[in-house]
């Protein structure tokens, strides 16, 4: 008999991998604590942006005509521990206030929830991103809590969603990371990817402790070249360099690679920055944290990047920003997603309008949330309705939308045709061909 899933939180992760288990045949059950987020993804509707989301949810939410009916979604952990063979725990695994720290109550909530309910043997995974030590430790709270003892056995198998391509990296990843403590739950989780599988992705089976550290790992990878390249566009100011020839010169190196080598804001988002902070303060409690102080200077880097495109915002419009308009194209931490969750563009937004500018935003998915994080702030409708009058224009998000902007069009109602690229992604002849002064972080002589 085919095996049954439920998908334990339907944030960005649970929806996305419940929406892919079902296209991949599988009967889905995604369970949530929120009614009316439920209520949503029983409607076809997902509450975030993410391009194919929603399109692949209606073809397998029961109820909406055409649809597949594999995919059903209910608030209670009683009928999800009756229906599935497998259950994926997706909720979230935030900062803690104050520190740097992760929270893990929603992870222990979720297990001390469903474990009563685990009758039979069955397969509970953990894909959110956790501490090391969390997954022995939970392994050991679910055998003593489930009704079936050691038979309700775990499994850990990270996540590694792109935002902005998460059903293409659900439906085809790149690897697969399977952290077991025996081959049955191995052999079940080989059957649930048994398609990806067959397509060609590399299926790793680890021990526990392994699966856990190569989600931060790679996050500490990837956190680490994007603030190399920012540490170097710093030194490109300082000595009159061009940090885009140097990336383009380095990148070449097959040792190096040309990947995530664009100077310019830094890295926000939900994930990498407090994944990074979590993982120093696991490595101090597991008394190994000389391993990672660099990664200490890694986040301040990051950091500096921000208040350097305030200082370059600055000096661009004579010194202050008192009586100054300034426009932000971009409000997410990446273009194709909604998310604005530590977004470096809507942080140097937020900072120049603290000091006095008066801040315009615009962006083509974000614009509801960040007026929910940052009310304060004034937003238009258009890349053209947020330049008009503008001292000066900031590009802080990639998106395609503003690289094929007019630079003409958009001169004709700025005050001053200044623009700072604070993503190094537009092409500064042609900005300056229709009469714009341009300038890039790590660019000081482009």
């Amino acid at each position: 008999m085919p095996l049954k899933i439920t998908v334990i939180g339907t944030g960005y992760l649970g929806a996305t991998h419940a929406a892919a288990m079902a296209e991949l045949g599988f009967e889905v059950l995604g369970l949530d604590v929120v009614p009316e987020k439920i209520e949503m993804l029983q409607r076809g509707e997902v509450p975030m942006y993410e391009p194919g989301l929603e399109d692949l949810l209606r073809r397998h939410v029961a109820g909406i005509e055409g649809s597949t009916g594999r995919l059903r979604f209910t608030t209670s952990y009683e009928e999800a521990g009756a229906f599935g063979d497998v259950h994926f725990v997706c909720v979230n695994t935030p900062q803690k206030h104050g520190e740097y720290a992760c929270d893990m109550s929603y992870v222990e909530s979720a297990f001390d929830a469903l474990a009563p309910h685990l009758t039979r043997p069955t397969l509970v995974v953990g894909k959110s991103t956790v501490p090391v030590g969390s997954a022995a430790r939970l392994a050991r709270r679910l055998a003593a809590a489930a009704p079936a003892g050691e038979a309700a056995e775990l499994a850990w198998n990270p996540e590694f969603l792109r935002e902005g391509f998460a059903v293409k990296d659900t439906l085809h990843p790149d690897r697969i990371v399977a952290g077991v403590a025996g081959a049955r739950a191995e052999e079940l989780l080989r059957e649930v990817y048994a398609t990806p599988i067959a397509e060609g992705s590399p299926f790793i089976v680890m021990d526990y402790p392994t699966s856990e550290l190569v989600k931060t790992s790679a996050n500490s990878f990837l956190a680490t070249k994007i603030s190399f390249i920012n540490a170097m566009a710093e030194v490109c100011e300082a000595a009159d360099g061009d940090v885009v020839k140097l990336a383009e010169a380095i990148g070449h190196d097959d040792r190096i690679g040309k990947k995530f080598l664009r100077a310019g804001i830094g890295f926000g988002g939900g994930c990498l920055p407090k994944d990074l902070r979590a993982f120093m303060a696991r490595a101090g409690e597991l008394g190994a944290d000389q391993a990672l102080t660099f990664l200490r200077e890694i986040d301040s880097i990051n950091m500096r990047r921000r208040g350097h495109m305030v200082e370059l915002t600055r000096d661009a419009v004579g010194g202050g920003f008192l009586g100054k308009r300034v426009a932000v194209l971009g409000a997410t931490f990446k273009p194709d997603s909604d998310d604005v969750r530590d977004s470096p563009a809507l942080n140097v937004a937020g900072q120049i309008h603290l000091q006095g500018g008066q801040v315009t935003v615009y962006d083509p998915k974000g614009m509801e949330n960040a007026r929910r994080l940052f009310p304060t702030l004034a937003y238009a409708d258009t890349a053209l309705e947020a330049v008009r009058g503008a001292d000066v224009v900031l590009h802080l998000t990639e998106w395609r939308e503003f690289r094929e902007l007019d630079p003409a069009a958009l001169g004709e109602v700025v005050a001053e045709r200044r623009i700072l690229d604070g993503r190094n992604a537009l092409d500064p002849a042609l900005w300056r061909k229709a009469g714009w002064t341009y300038r890039a972080l790590g660019r000081p002589q482009a």
